[in-house]
């Protein structure tokens, strides 16, 4: 059994990023996937992901997003790959709503470029929104979208050509602390290595005993071809969210095939086994989806073109994981992330190699220490 320096577990946004980062370092580091890269049976697919810098969850993430851009920069530098468009971002609901309230604390409180408009302004700028008369939009000119699939693979690859090792289709059965490493066992054998970081996502509670109640949610995504195409030009249409009395919704231009990506924000809040794989997308989903667009979005409300469905696993606050396991100093945790945490992985794969090579990291993490649930 020959020693490696890093195994990571889980190979999806974080786990990915981090040994990208550990194979660009030099680090001998093993990979570990228990599905095919880029699989459709976690929190890392369905090709699009909102990146911005006004966070309406707290303002705290800002300087984090804002190390993101030029992360995801570096890798495009790096391989050619388009991973980062930035389309602008417009967030719209009742001043008070969460989304809008806490976009504006964040973005006052950083000086972030924004603009705040009524539901007129809105309507005429971008015309393809239908909304109520006491809806304002936050449009921020620095939001966009991340490929998701695109990323994960990109990532790898810089990370193989580094000399990382990734084994795909292989299950981590057990992960074994010992006094000076730990043995990851899988379904082929057992890897003594002298850390491990699992980013496992919604397997995390499966493998590690993680001292915090962590709950698997189904979502469900969709593409729908719009009625009116003319009315989501580029120039006329981004990336938007919007939060109504029924919970938050959020969408992308249309892509190459012209379907417009639309979804809910935890969509029904639906708990499940993350061991069973999900119910697959239905007509209730549908319609849930369906009905939202026809109240704001009519216009895009044309036939379903693609469906899909994928997991949040969530803490009790909504916020991350990034710390060493309490007693187990060797295992460090990247995961979950709560449904809001792939706009970030470019740049948690290197403060994750930094915990690993360093001990510590320039970027603050401290919300996302495990003491916080003592």
């Amino acid at each position: 059994m020959t020693p490696v320096d890093v195994v990571i577990v889980g190979l999806g946004a974080m786990g990915s990023a981090a040994l990208c980062a550990l194979a660009r370092r030099g680090v001998g580091a093993v990979g570990i996937e228990q599905f095919s890269p880029a699989h459709a049976f976690g929190s890392s697919h369905g090709r699009t992901r909102v990146i911005r810098l006004g966070y309406f969850e707290h303002p705290s993430y800002v300087p984090l997003a804002r190390a993101a851009y030029p992360a995801w920069r570096e890798l495009e530098r790096l391989t050619g790959e388009r991973l980062l468009t930035v389309t602008g971002i417009v967030e719209m609901g009742r001043p008070d709503s969460r989304l809008v309230a806490g976009t504006l604390r964040a973005a006052r409180q950083h000086a972030l470029p924004h603009e705040v408009l009524d539901a007129h302004e809105v309507m005429s700028r971008f015309p393809a929104f239908r909304l109520p008369e006491d809806f304002i939009g936050v449009f921020q000119p620095d939001g966009g979208f991340v490929a998701a699939e695109a990323a994960i693979l990109t990532q790898l690859r810089l990370a193989g050509e580094a000399g990382a090792e990734i084994r795909t289709g292989e299950r981590v059965v057990a992960i074994e602390p010992r006094a000076d490493h730990v043995l990851v066992v899988t379904a082929n054998g057992v890897i003594r290595a002298a850390q491990v970081i699992v980013s496992a996502g919604s397997w995390l509670s499966t493998l590690l005993p993680v001292p915090a109640r962590l709950t698997v949610t189904r979502q469900a995504l969709a593409w729908f071809e719009p009625r009116e195409p003319t009315r989501f030009d580029p120039a006329r249409f981004p990336v938007f969210m919007l939060q109504d009395d029924t919970g938050i919704y959020y969408g992308f231009p249309p892509d190459e095939r012209g379907a417009l990506k639309f979804a809910k924000h935890h969509h029904e809040r639906e708990a499940i086994d993350p061991l069973v794989p999900a119910r697959e997308f239905d007509a209730a989903d549908e319609a849930i989806l369906r009905n939202a667009l026809g109240r704001y979005l009519p216009a895009a409300a044309g036939p379903l073109v693609e469906a899909t469905t994928c997991r949040y696993t969530m803490t009790p606050d909504e916020d991350f994981i990034i710390d060493r396991l309490p007693d187990w100093p060797q295992v460090i945790v990247a995961s979950p992330c709560s449904g809001h945490g792939f706009k970030f992985s470019a740049v948690i794969g290197e403060i994750l190699a930094d915990l690993a090579t360093k001990g510590e990291t320039p970027h603050d993490i401290s919300r996302f220490a495990f003491n916080r649930f003592a």
